[in-house]
């Protein structure tokens, strides 16, 4: 009797040990998230998948059916005949840059106005349906490592770090009278280098990695609003160019090339350039040999709207204007070029600003798009090509290996958006914004965008 009264004691003793660990195992079930009466546009086909279930466990699409999904954990959500899609990518924005000059974030600007705006604009960004970024300047890795782990609110982000450029190019942000070599605000804070030589361009590459950069960016052409830069510039020498290749293919990476001019990006990419911006001056010979190389190309449609010689930073600086009148009447083939010989093409902003201006002006090019280029073309460059894009930046260093992004497909990540009507009969629905200047301010998030979540959870939820 008294060896049975310890057996039960004993019983007992590790039957209470084990109830944590029964309760972790309860706890440590997949989350799932049941998305049902949907319409699927996955980020490729001309017509949606009418009628569908979108299983979501943890952080990825597990399951995607017209028939009905048994999943009795998870939380239901009803789309009420609404379309899923993926979460846009911005594949070209800068989220440090607050403005309102390049003088005034040089000479007036601390790492801590900086920062305040990079948080502002995640935040923003992600409410307006991005739930990836590709930051082509300016942003090294604190944001993304604080937004990953919780500490912000925002998207997936793919950060360049600091511009390289060459002295008197579209990365030299120092003030009129800075002596040659003199370290400025911006290098400070790696977020613009000069480098004058391929060792230069070797040793800054190198260091944005380290500071965790997830590409390079390389500024190839002059610009418009920017002080010292003819936009028809060629900055750097094949051999520089080169050497930012060689070091991004070292981190198993690539690079992204600031280029207007063919003969600029004609030499981008054959230097091993993936990702050409802006890309003003594309034609069928550009399109040629970007198919030969397996290149995007990402470019802001604001530049060709017919507002653009009214922009006071334009309209005010004599300079300015001339550059601006005369890179109009070069680029103007631009978008009859791309609908004759169409590549792959990414979605870009290329704001610098105020939150609130940024807001209005990436509505504003979700317009542009489809006035151009019409929605189905749209809603993949703003989805599926963006997520090859990013995924360029390889297996070291891109953060985000481990599933695809931009696309609505079994084993993705759970980026998705649920919008009101169906965006490739209704463009609108997606936020799109009539008017650039002189607009007013828009709401934090379209109403038309009912459900945003990334990485499988939900960050907005205005359904019914």
């Amino acid at each position: 009797m008294k060896h049975l009264k310890k057996i039960l004691t004993l019983a007992v003793a590790l039957a209470a040990l084990s109830l944590p660990f029964v309760a972790a195992s309860q706890d440590d079930a997949p989350k799932q998230i049941l998305f049902t009466n949907v319409n699927v546009f996955d980020g490729h086909a001309d017509e949606l998948a009418m009628g569908m279930n979108v299983l979501v466990e943890d952080n990825l699409i597990k399951e995607i059916s017209e028939e009905s999904i048994s999943a009795p954990g998870a939380t239901v959500v009803d789309g009420g005949g609404r379309t899923l899609l993926p979460g846009f990518i911005e594949a070209h924005a800068h989220l440090m840059l607050m403005g309102p000059s390049l003088p005034a974030m040089e000479a007036g600007t601390t790492w801590e106005d900086f920062a305040i705006h990079g948080v502002r604009m995640a935040e923003m960004y992600l409410m307006q349906g991005f739930t990836t970024v590709r930051d082509a300047g300016g942003g090294n890795g604190g944001l993304r490592r604080a937004i990953d782990a919780g500490e912000v609110i925002g998207p997936r982000y793919y950060p360049s770090a600091a511009f390289i450029g060459t002295r008197g190019g579209h990365a030299d942000f120092a003030n009129f009278t800075s002596p040659v070599g003199e370290s400025t605000n911006f290098s400070r804070l790696n977020m613009a280098q000069e480098a004058d030589d391929v060792a230069d361009v070797q040793k800054f590459g190198r260091n944005n990695f380290r500071m965790g950069a997830t590409q390079l960016k390389y500024m190839q052409s002059g610009g418009v609003v920017s002080a010292f830069d003819p936009w028809q510039l060629l900055a750097g020498s094949q051999a520089e160019i080169e050497a930012a290749v060689q070091v991004a293919n070292e981190y198993g990476s690539y690079v992204m090339a600031h280029s207007y001019r063919k003969e600029a990006i004609m030499s981008a990419l054959n230097a091993g350039v993936k990702s050409i911006e802006h890309g003003f001056a594309f034609d069928c010979d550009v399109a040629k040999l970007m198919k030969k190389k397996d290149a995007y190309i990402t470019t802001n449609l604001t530049a060709f709207d017919p507002g653009l010689l009214d922009i006071p930073a334009i309209a005010n600086v004599p300079a300015s204007l001339a550059k601006a009148k005369s890179a109009s009447a070069t680029f103007a083939n631009y978008v009859p070029n791309m609908k004759k010989c169409p590549v792959k093409r990414a979605f870009q902003t290329d704001c610098v600003g105020s939150v609130t201006a940024c807001n209005i002006q990436i509505a504003y090019e979700k317009k542009l798009n489809n006035d151009f280029f019409g929605p189905h073309a749209s809603l993949v460059t703003m989805t599926s090509v963006g997520g090859e894009l990013v995924a360029l930046s390889g297996d070291f260093m891109n953060p985000y290996p481990n599933a695809k992004l931009g696309v609505i497909e079994e084993g993705a990540y759970a980026d998705i958006l649920i919008v009101d009507g169906n965006p490739l009969e209704d463009f609108s629905v997606v936020g799109t914004g009539d008017k650039w200047f002189g607009a007013e301010p828009r709401p934090d998030s379209p109403e038309t965008i009912r459900i945003i979540m990334k990485d499988g959870v939900i960050y907005k939820n205005t359904l019914p």
